[in-house]
């Protein structure tokens, strides 16, 4: 069987921005106009104020490194040693801004103050307030890109050139659950399910339990129980034209409607089942609707009609 994708290859990137000038320097008090100013006119400009001294910017220095370089020149990071510039922090604490305690980070776009934050974040906060200064200058982070472009290629049928688009975007963020989601989804489309269920075992400890890779999981699930379901679609609805209180039957149904891709007939057996008997088998019918939904993507709209249906029917 043909290898579409193999988690272990993927090797984490190396932390260089591709291509073009390293978007990190030092800055001083004669180059802060050049370098801060009228540049953050072309890009946005983290300024970095730290110190020899200061133990929390050990941390957040690398951190801030990182995730500036994975931006592909897209906002640059200027690191100030207070100490060595004390006449132009003199200045800037001045004009305002809190420079007595170390790490501060300053954002500046179009000359101005956009954002600020002081102390260590973590890598995943620092990512968080560089996508929010890209946003506010009109742009997002590569890897934005990539994962729309992989997600467009696989709603167009393109789930090669997703399954590789979706890998480039694991490169560059190794712990990236909508990639290896994304993956998978595609490998189930081309039938390798065997495949999609290595990825979701072996995605990184970190995001083994987002919502995606579960997401993932629910759908391999279904799509097995499914084939065992398609078999016996006529002994299950011969069971229920005998007795409609089977509820056995009418859930086993959905399922096998659920593999037929028929979404909204599959809710509706189950919500017939939870209106006959919401507790029976440990309200089985609605677990298993949970599952549909989590399988499908709580926002696909068979997901957001069958919680309007399952809420009017708990909520009566």
């Amino acid at each position: 069987m043909e290898v579409l994708f193999d988690p272990a290859r993927q090797a984490a990137p190396n932390g260089a921005a591709p291509g073009g000038p390293d978007p990190v320097s030092e800055g001083n008090q004669q180059t802060f106009m050049q370098d801060v100013i009228q540049g953050s006119r072309e890009v946005p400009i983290l300024v970095d104020f730290w110190a020899t001294w200061c133990g929390p910017c050990k941390t957040l220095t690398p951190a801030l490194e990182k995730v500036v370089r994975s931006a592909g020149g897209r906002v640059r990071l200027v690191k100030i040693d207070i100490d060595r510039n004390k006449q132009l922090v003199a200045q800037l604490t001045q004009m305002g801004l809190p420079l007595q305690s170390v790490p501060t980070v300053v954002a500046f776009w179009q000359g101005q103050i956009a954002d600020m934050f002081q102390g260590a974040l973590p890598e995943s906060e620092v990512k968080k307030f560089v996508e929010g200064l890209l946003k506010t200058a009109g742009g997002q982070m590569p890897t934005a890109d990539l994962l729309a472009e992989a997600r467009q290629a696989a709603e167009q049928g393109d789930h090669q050139g997703a399954i590789e688009i979706f890998g480039a975007l694991i490169e560059q963020e190794p712990e990236n659950a909508d990639a290896f989601a994304g993956i998978a989804r595609s490998l189930m489309a081309l039938g390798e399910e065997e495949q999609a269920l290595e990825v979701v075992n072996n995605v990184p400890a970190k995001i083994a339990d987002h919502a995606e890779i579960n997401s993932v999981r629910s759908a391999l699930e279904l799509a097995a129980e499914g084939r065992l379901a398609r078999e016996k679609f006529g002994e299950y609805e011969a069971r229920l034209a005998a007795d409609a209180n089977d509820h056995a039957a009418r859930i086993d149904l959905a399922v096998a409607l659920n593999s037929a891709d028929e979404r909204d007939k599959a809710v509706d057996q189950l919500i017939e089942a939870i209106k006959r008997d919401r507790a029976w088998n440990d309200e089985a019918a609605r677990k298993q609707l949970v599952k549909f939904f989590e399988a499908w993507g709580f926002s696909d709209p068979a997901s957001v009609a069958g919680r309007r249906k399952l809420s009017s029917v708990l909520f009566r």
